[in-house]
């Protein structure tokens, strides 16, 4: 219930749908002959629509947070687990194993792979995800596809089914991973959070970031409207958004 609850409340915290709601509200004071509110309320969703899609503001703003952890170049030579956490998929048998997973999921695991590759195979891959709401096969199984697909032992990789969050592959991997250090692989934008669940269990996770989507250089300040920068305020909102109920829900 605490799952579904927060995906239903975060759908309409978003960048987007807030901008919808200015327009909407807008449209109600002009119903009801309010001709000033009417103004406020469409130029607030005018404006706010265009911070929220403008890449030289969403940019700096999203670099701020995946910034916060270096990327991890070189893994440590003691390191016996890497865990790729899930991301999504969306099975059809008609196309290749690479069109089936998203793209964030591919990024993710081919990071992990590169981990595991500089330490000789003498790690473990730990991959982990559920089905969602309509799929039939279990994101684990697809990234487990994917990485026997590029070359990784079957032996060499660990399954974590039915995790539908971080939260969940955190407590997942306490048994296994308490007292030990491990690397986790995540999108840079989520590894803040995605550590502080680890943590919360007593864990002693080490940052691989990746899949870094902000740039700060060269700039195009006439990009006016942009959908990349629309979506990456999606991302941004939806990680502050999840740091924010970490907080309430200590």
């Amino acid at each position: 219930m605490d799952f579904l609850l927060k995906k239903f409340v975060s759908m309409f915290l978003m960048p987007l749908p807030l901008g919808v709601a200015f327009i909407l509200l807008g449209l109600y004071f002009l119903y009801n002959n309010r001709l000033g509110k009417t103004k406020v309320a469409l130029g607030l969703s005018v404006l706010w629509i265009f911070l929220i899609s403008y890449p030289p503001v969403v940019n700096p703003l999203l670099n701020a947070l995946e910034s916060q952890n270096p990327t991890l170049h070189t893994a440590p030579k003691n390191v016996q687990y890497i865990y790729v956490l899930g991301g999504g998929h969306h099975s059809d048998d008609s196309r290749p194993i690479t069109s089936q997973i998203i793209e964030v999921s591919v990024v993710r695991l081919t990071e992990g792979i590169r981990l595991y590759k500089q330490l000789d195979g003498k790690a473990k891959i730990i991959v982990s995800g559920y089905k969602g709401l309509h799929d039939p096969h279990e994101h684990a199984k697809m990234q487990k596809e994917l990485a026997t697909s590029l070359g990784v032992p079957e032996e060499d990789l660990i399954l974590h089914l039915g995790t539908r969050d971080t939260q969940e592959e955190a407590h997942a991997g306490k048994t296994l991973l308490l007292d030990k250090d491990f690397i986790v692989v995540t999108s840079a934008s989520h590894m803040t959070r995605a550590l502080k669940f680890f943590r919360a269990e007593g864990l002693r996770p080490i940052a691989a970031p990746t899949n870094h989507l902000s740039y700060t250089q060269h700039l195009d300040f006439t990009d006016f409207f942009s959908a990349t920068a629309l979506r990456k305020s999606h991302i941004l909102w939806h990680e502050y958004l999840g740091l924010l109920w970490q907080k309430i829900k200590k």
